[in-house]
Parts: structure tokens; sequence; C-alpha cells
């Protein structure tokens, strides 16, 4: 039979500090703590991780997973106007609902930087919140060039 979790956190392995939850990128060592790379002790950053890494990395590109990965990055060298963002966007919902089903996407910004005279920088600002918690909203950025 299956019970339900009542807990007021839910989140218990962010409680005990000794717990590692994800590992952090990019990878640094860290050899005399839990494992030999720095980790993730919390939840939240553990997603903010893996949401960059998400969008970063291109459709295709992983060996045995080819449709893991965004198309974003074939956007830098063409014409950005409103149509583009929105297909961005899209993209984005699109595949979190397929990798990250547990995350709420709330609002997503998409900045193109011509402002240095690079033209070629896609900026993307996420912000979400975990199903488990939807009244704890979090934001990641990520710039791609």
């Amino acid at each position: 039979m299956a019970i339900v979790d009542r807990r007021t956190n839910q989140f218990v392995e962010d409680k005990d500090t000794r717990v590692s939850v994800g590992i952090d990128f990019p990878l640094t060592l860290f050899p005399n703590q839990d494992g030999y790379f720095k980790t993730t002790k919390t939840t939240i950053d553990s997603i903010k991780n893996n949401i960059k890494l998400l969008l970063q990395t291109q459709r295709g590109e992983r060996v045995f997973q080819p449709s893991l990965g965004m198309n974003v990055k074939r956007f830098i060298f063409e014409q950005i106007d409103e149509n583009t963002e929105i297909e961005i966007e899209n993209d984005i919902v699109d595949t979190f609902k397929v990798w990250m089903p547990f995350v709420d996407v709330r609002d997503i910004e998409v900045n193109i930087d011509s402002s240095t005279g690079n033209a070629n920088r896609i900026g993307i600002n996420i912000v979400f919140s975990i199903s488990r918690a939807p009244n704890s909203l979090e934001s990641v950025g990520v710039v791609l060039e």
C-alpha cells in the first residue's frame, strides 16, 4: 500500500549536511570531502545544475540519448526576432516536460546581448518551482555563445 508523504519539508536530505544530492559543476576536485568531486548538498542546487546542463547540451550530443538536450545554439548565428524568442521558449518548455517533469517553469526570459557588440550571445533566465514545493521560486541563468 502506498504511503502519502505529509511532511512539511519533503526534502529530508537537505537537512543533513553529510548527505550529498548531486555532483556540482563545473567539476572540481575535493579529495578530502565526501567523494572525489565537489558535490551539491541541497535539492535546489542539484536541480539548478541539471537545468544549466540541459540548456547547454545540444540535442544529439549525448551518445545513446539522442533526444536529450536542446537546439538553442542553432539560433546564435541567425536573425533574432520575436518569433525566434517564441521558438526558444517553446523548445525549453517541451524539453522540460520530457526530461524534468517535476520542474514547473514560471517565466522564461530570452536576452540577446547586442550592447557589447557581440550579437552572437543568447542569455536565458528561467524562473521555476518544484512541483513538491510550489511556493518556492528559484531562478537560473545561462549564457550561450
